[in-house]
């Protein structure tokens, strides 16, 4: 856990939120400032500050993707469809620097490239 990150003060219940699903390696929470009308936001537990620092072999990124599709199903948008992004560091466009993925659904998504 970092002291100064706000998603590791979420995981360990400082600060409560909106939890979407939860079990022991990751948390899945409802985004404050959702971009569809379903957004959660799915973190692991464990501190890593991108995707690009979690080391070869470790199955968080895996978890973390279980995660989504348990909170897919159960938001019901995998019949219709949904996104989900990594944003990695500055120019990936991240903002808070504990690793987590965006579930977006709800409508339909334009193509994500620019």
């Amino acid at each position: 856990m970092s002291q100064d990150c706000l998603f590791c003060k979420f995981a360990s219940k400082e600060i409560p939120t909106k939890i979407a699903y939860e079990d022991d390696k990751v948390l899945a929470f409802h985004d404050i400032h959702p971009q569809a009308p379903v957004h959660v936001l799915i973190i692991p537990k464990k501190h890593y500050d991108t995707v690009a620092d979690v080391p070869p072999g470790d199955t968080i990124v895996a978890d973390v993707t279980e995660g989504a599709l348990k909170v897919a199903n159960q938001l019901g948008i995998v019949q219709d469809g949904f996104r989900l992004v990594v944003n990695t560091r500055k120019f990936g466009g991240q903002v808070i620097f504990h690793f987590h993925m965006h579930l977006l659904g709800g409508r339909s998504m334009s193509p994500p490239m620019g």
